[in-house]
């Protein structure tokens, strides 16, 4: 191969460069963003099992719509924090405990779905229930950097149950 086909060669692939480590910056970049959205979900459950409303919907957005099985969906803020106070006041023992979660983020980075399974514990006549719910939300980036859930579905995947010895949650920490 001749000097010139080398120099050409070369050219190239520097030429690509830029596109491969602005490819593995943005895989670095979305994966930060996924840790950015978990530890926004565990606030999130952190104050619900808190009951503490605020803290629960700090990350919403002003127009939430929020649907869950059983109920008609909700819109908007303050909507959202009175079901959620209601909900509260009704099961005082309501409890979150994660299962597993994931987050998918848009290759732009200004999007992300958050799944997540949880068991759901609380108490029914004074007998411990539990049943297992999925929460799915979208994550928007907002103007300021910060992310926001724009809407979120939470579904029941069984019964709540009479919480035994092998559906009982781990104790959180």
């Amino acid at each position: 191969m001749g000097t010139r086909a080398v120099i050409a060669m070369a050219a190239g692939l520097a030429g690509l460069l830029p596109f491969a480590s602005s490819s593995e910056a943005s895989v670095r970049s979305n994966a930060g963003i996924a840790q950015t959205i978990k530890a926004d979900v565990a606030q999130i459950v952190a104050g619900i099992n808190a009951h503490d409303v605020a803290r629960a919907t700090q990350f919403d957005a002003a127009d939430i719509v929020s649907m869950e099985s059983g109920r008609p969906p909700s819109a908007g803020l303050a909507a959202e924090r009175q079901g959620l106070g209601m909900a509260m006041q009704h099961s005082p023992t309501w409890r979150l405990t994660m299962l597993d979660e994931t987050v998918d983020v848009a290759r732009a980075g200004d999007m992300a779905i958050y799944r997540g399974t949880y068991n759901e514990d609380s108490t029914n006549d004074g007998v411990p229930m539990t049943h297992v719910v999925n929460f799915i939300a979208d994550f928007r980036k907002q103007h300021d950097g910060s992310w926001r859930v724009e809407w979120s579905v939470v579904c029941a995947q069984s019964r709540s149950h009479p919480v035994t010895a092998a559906t009982a949650s781990p104790p959180s920490h």
